[in-house]
This record gives C-alpha cells, structure tokens and sequence, in this order.
C-alpha cells in the first residue's frame, strides 16, 4: 500500500503582527491631522482577542477602523480574520465599535468544508480534529486538487494549509 500524504487545514492569526498593527494604527491616531484631536480611541485585549474603537461619530470611527484595516493588511493580517459588530451610541453622541479576532475552524464551518471535500468525489479522507481538519491521500494530486478547491471557496475566514507531507 501507498504511504498516505496528509495536511492540515488551519485558521490562525499571528497576534504579534496584529499587536504590531495596532500600535502602528495607535500611532497614527495621534499624528493624522484629521484624527489628531478628534477624541478617537482605539484598543486591544490580547487576551480576549478584542478591537475597541471609541469615536466621536460614525464617521471618525469608520476612518480609524480603516486606518486599522490598512495596518493590518500591511503586516499580512487578512481582514477576514476581524469581524467587526455594529456600532453602539455610548454617551453623548459618541459610539464604540467592537471586533471579534476570529482564530480557529468552528464545527459548523468544518463541516461544511467536510461537506464540500466529499462533493468533490476526490479519493481523501477529511478528518475534524478540534479546530482543524487533517485531509490525507495516497494520492498527492489529489491533496493539491483539493487544496486548489479551498483557496477558491468562502468560508468567511483566511484558511492555512500546513504540515503538508
């Protein structure tokens, strides 16, 4: 019998690079003339994986979460990742936005990917192993169809392929 290739799909985030980011982002708020003395504030809980942006309007807040979002996309963060929520109005007329760093393949979306491997009727087995998904083969054509398949879906996350072997 063939030895079996495998590798893994993953979704992670290297919160060095979004920490980088944001004290790049942090940075900019105090030196971009048009957010300089707006009142905008910006933060982030490592531990929680959390965005926080306190601004005066709407609008402020939507130039520091793309001031945010250029930041991360230069450091190789894909947007993907943050998920930000609806604006809520906090005192006065100001508003705080938050946003989820999504790291981690959820059930529902492993299943689905599952789901979608299968419909391709290729010769693997996808395994879900916690937060990622093992697919192994005898047939490493097979492991780059599939790997070619996934980079063209959209599951609302950045997908890694590692351990590849």
């Amino acid at each position: 019998m063939a030895k079996e290739s495998s590798f893994d799909v993953v979704s992670t985030v290297d919160m060095q690079e979004v920490d980088n980011a944001f004290g790049q982002a942090k940075r900019e708020l105090t030196t971009r003339y048009d957010l300089k003395d707006s009142g905008a504030e910006i933060s982030l809980d490592k531990a929680g994986r959390k965005f926080t942006v306190s601004a005066p309007s709407d609008f402020v807040a939507k130039q520091v979460i793309d001031v945010l979002g250029t930041k991360l996309i230069r450091r190789g963060i894909d947007l993907a990742s943050v998920k930000w929520g609806d604006p809520v109005p906090a005192a006065g007329q100001s508003v705080r936005q938050t946003a989820d760093i999504v790291e981690g393949i959820d059930k529902e979306t492993a299943g689905k990917i599952n789901k979608d491997i299968k419909a391709q009727k290729l010769k693997v087995k996808v395994t879900i192993e916690g937060d990622k998904l093992r697919v192994s083969s005898a047939s490493r054509d097979a492991l780059q169809e599939v790997i070619a398949f996934l980079k063209g879906q959209d599951y609302g996350q950045p997908l890694q392929y590692v351990n590849y072997r």
